[in-house]
């Protein structure tokens, strides 16, 4: 018995050993631009990359200059819940946490910053800091916020100040950070405990944390950093196409692709691959204004503008429709995304551009299907008239031949022979009579 508790013991011993000679590795995240879906998958991706790579910390390099609401708020539940530490590094010099990124730089187990590193301005684009007075107008005449301004401040500096309450930061900044767009270089920031590290580069950060106990959710982990190796976790092939469809004006592109090509497959039944590319686009558009903010209204304005504009070719309104759905697109699309993020919002240009390309394609394609469904339907045996086809055995009088892919017996006034071409000159009866198309081209 004895020497069964000593070998497990030893086992033990060495489990230990080998735990501590090879530590968990670090997972190294990096993003920077405007924070958005395709940036809420990426780091949604890379915690769970790190689950199961059993990594013992993760670092994000942040460079952002801010972003959607419910974007930032997709990552900073992510980073609540993960049980791995997550530090949020905002490198390299120069770079900004602003905005939405003040947001996850709070939450974020522990807060770091490169020197010449700035923090903050987190108010609400939506709704809007007070413009500054113009020329002659005095300071006491600025326009108070509205109830929805003050709703979405409010919101924001409460969401703020539980992160901050959660890390241990500074709760009074962090709502001035909301309320006041008040920003801090690296430095002060350090000063007023916004954030927990100044580390000139990734090595110094990871010095500077090694050894450190933190709190995650399920429990607490002391950093282990000498010799881990470090993971790092690129961008795929999925995070940048949704960065593509998720662009406003990708996304509505898309839409509008689709909608030509339903249409135009609808007008020309049979083509197929319109319709197929149309169904593709318009499902790839709908999906992506589904993860924007998306006003509906506008996106119903846009709808009722090319109804109004395909009505314009079967009611005799004289333009007033086409010209009322122009006006309906026009405002639906300028209506169509629900923010003034800058990086969200769709150019007038393309806007003007997509209306009149849409009323060129319905007032010419949708009118030439109209056209061509009112031409009179010529069916039967009639209809063969003037069909080419081939015979299929040499005949004087009467023979067969493939006319249209179908086999009919022919009459003919002199000799054709097997293969030659023959046009379809008359019916008689149910024979169809031919005569050579041309030189025999056997």
């Amino acid at each position: 018995m004895l020497t069964l508790r000593m070998l497990w013991i030893g086992v033990l011993a060495l489990a230990c050993a080998c735990a501590h000679a090879q530590p968990g590795p670090v997972v190294a995240l990096n993003f920077a631009g405007v924070i958005s879906p395709a940036s809420a998958e990426y780091i949604d991706r890379g915690l769970a990359r790190a689950e199961r790579e059993k990594a013992q910390l993760v670092v994000l390099t942040l460079d952002t200059p801010g972003g959607l609401d419910t974007s930032m708020r997709k990552i900073v539940q992510d980073v609540l819940a993960s049980p791995i530490p997550v530090v949020t590094y905002v490198a390299p010099s120069g770079a900004r946490a602003a905005s939405a990124g003040t947001f996850i730089l709070y939450a974020s187990h522990v807060a770091a910053m490169a020197p010449g590193t700035n923090v903050g301005a987190a108010s609400p684009v939506s709704i809007g800091l007070t413009p500054p007075a113009a020329s002659g107008e005095k300071d006491d005449k600025k326009r108070e916020p509205d109830t929805h301004e003050r709703k979405a401040m409010q919101d924001a500096a409460a969401y703020i100040r539980s992160l901050a309450q959660l890390r241990g930061r500074n709760v009074e900044w962090a709502e001035k950070a909301v309320t006041e767009a008040a920003s801090l270089s690296a430095e002060e920031a350090k000063s007023q405990k916004v954030i927990d590290v100044v580390a000139a580069d990734a090595n110094d950060l990871r010095a500077q944390i090694d050894g450190r106990r933190i709190a995650v959710a399920g429990g607490e982990r002391t950093l282990q950093l000498a010799g881990a190796s470090t993971i790092a976790f690129e961008p795929d092939w999925h995070f940048r196409v949704l960065a593509i469809i998720t662009d406003p004006s990708v996304a509505m592109i898309l839409m509008l692709l689709g909608v030509y090509g339903l249409l135009f497959e609808l007008g020309n039944p049979g083509l197929v691959f319109p319709g197929v590319m149309g169904a593709v686009s318009l499902l790839l558009g709908l999906y992506a204004l589904h993860l924007l903010p998306v006003n509906y209204a506008g996106l119903a304005l846009m709808g009722l503008g090319l109804a109004f504009m395909v009505a314009e070719l079967f009611v005799p309104a004289y333009g007033s429709l086409g010209i009322g759905g122009i006006v309906a697109f026009v405002v639906g699309a300028m209506m169509l995304i629900d923010t003034e993020m800058p990086g969200f919002t769709i150019p007038w240009t393309l806007i003007a551009s997509l209306a009149i390309a849409t009323a060129v394609f319905v007032f010419v394609v949708v009118r030439m299907a109209i056209r061509a469904r009112r031409r009179p339907i010529v069916s039967g045996v009639t209809s063969l008239v003037g069909a080419d086809g081939e015979m299929l055995d040499d005949a004087t009088d009467t023979g067969w031949a493939n006319i249209r892919g179908e086999t009919w017996q022919v009459t003919t006034d002199g000799r054709v022979a097997r293969g030659q071409k023959v046009r379809v000159v008359a019916v008689d009866g149910v024979m169809l009579r031919v005569a050579p198309a041309g030189p025999d081209v056997r």
